[in-house]
């Protein structure tokens, strides 16, 4: 695509590969699970084995690696099959250092892991840095994990100071860019060697798909690792999920543009509700990280907003009884708007505030959107 600047022309095009038999503009899907080999028992077509390498994940991959301006990319099965693999590129008793604020299943599984001994494990509070400086281990510390924003909080992390913190002290930064995309963020850009997506979210963005993505700054030894990993533990993508997911990133920014705009919108009508405590949101100036959000991100805050009733839990639970458009689901980054009482879906131990609701905007009129969360909150 010599003529092609911008990356919205990469995404909306798929980077302009054509099916080179028949020409055709939709790339085909290839559910072959074998690959034929020539005389001398080589793969002239590239091509080995499916839970290694399969047509349908090239071109998703390449774009993901254009989009995040990586070197290579991998999908995986699911957002956890993507974190987990990346865990499994660790030696037993490496120490990871990973935020208190993140997507609750990867913290939960992290924990698990630091229990059997397989990792030592500290948790900082979001964008803390001192007291990531305070908790790294030159030579030790292999892994600093960083979510931006975070989920549910919103919170926000500095990757590049976090990575310079670091990478002094020979760590990796692993960024999981969910709730931003490469449309907001470009983490690697900002210092991180490795992207993590749960592509099931934005990047898909239909709510069809169940997948993940890591895009790695270098093609070195440890993403050779998790390319191994990958195959060995058969964390593939299927076929026609790969061809979903890159069917979806086609009008990524166009979806993410129009989410985070409604946002926006939402959080700032949220913001000066009689009914509503708090509001969590980076766009907002009384947001804690806006400033830095401003910096490290680009043409929006992303779709999700959490706020806090008034009136505690018992508020919560009647604003999501009273939402008719905001359906009561657990998911983000489809083009429909979902709603959450988080803390009871993580159960005890949870650091989310009791009385929080996470809402992901979708491409609705936000209009409609204003009016439903008005006669839901009183």
């Amino acid at each position: 695509m010599k003529a092609a600047r911008h990356p919205e022309t990469f995404a909306a095009q798929a980077l302009g590969w054509t099916e080179p038999t028949h020409r055709a503009l939709v790339p085909p899907i290839h559910p072959s699970a074998p690959y034929e080999r020539d005389d001398t028992g080589a793969y002239p077509g590239g091509h080995s084995y499916t839970r290694d390498q399969n047509p349908t994940y090239d071109q998703v991959e390449a774009l993901l690696a254009e989009l995040e301006g990586g070197k290579g990319s991998l999908v995986f099965a699911s957002g956890m099959a993507a974190a987990t693999t990346v865990f499994e590129t660790l030696c037993p008793g490496d120490h990871v250092i990973a935020p208190s604020m993140m997507y609750w299943t990867i913290r939960g599984w992290l924990r698990d892991l630091a229990d059997r001994g397989r990792i030592e494990l500290d948790f900082v509070e979001n964008g803390n840095l001192e007291a990531l400086e305070q908790n790294i281990r030159p030579g030790k510390t292999r892994l600093v994990w960083v979510e931006t924003p975070a989920n549910p909080t919103l919170a926000i992390t500095d990757i590049r100071a976090t990575a310079d913190i670091a990478h002094a002290a020979g760590a990796r930064v692993v960024c999981d860019s969910t709730l931003s995309t490469p449309v907001l963020t470009k983490p690697l850009e900002l210092g991180a060697d490795l992207v993590m997506h749960s592509a099931t979210k934005q990047l898909n963005g239909h709510s069809d798909v169940l997948a993940g993505a890591l895009v790695t700054k270098n093609e070195d030894e440890v993403w050779e690792r998790a390319r191994h990993e990958r195959g060995y533990r058969g964390a593939v993508l299927g076929p026609f999920e790969a061809w979903l997911l890159l069917r979806g990133l086609r009008t990524l920014f166009l979806r993410v543009r129009a989410s985070a705009a409604n946002a926006q919108l939402i959080a700032e009508r949220l913001a000066g509700h009689t009914s509503v405590a708090e509001v969590m949101y980076p766009g907002l100036e009384s947001h804690p990280g806006h400033e830095l959000a401003r910096k490290q991100m680009n043409g929006g805050f992303g779709p999700m907003v959490s706020f806090r009733p008034t009136g505690g839990a018992a508020a919560a639970r009647s604003v999501v009884s009273k939402l008719e458009l905001f359906r009561n689901a657990t998911s983000l980054g489809g083009v429909e708007s979902l709603v959450e009482h988080r803390a009871p879906v993580e159960g005890p131990g949870t650091p989310v505030p009791p009385d929080l609701l996470r809402l992901s905007i979708g491409i609705e009129h936000a209009e409609d959107l204003l009016a439903d969360l008005e006669r839901a909150l009183g």
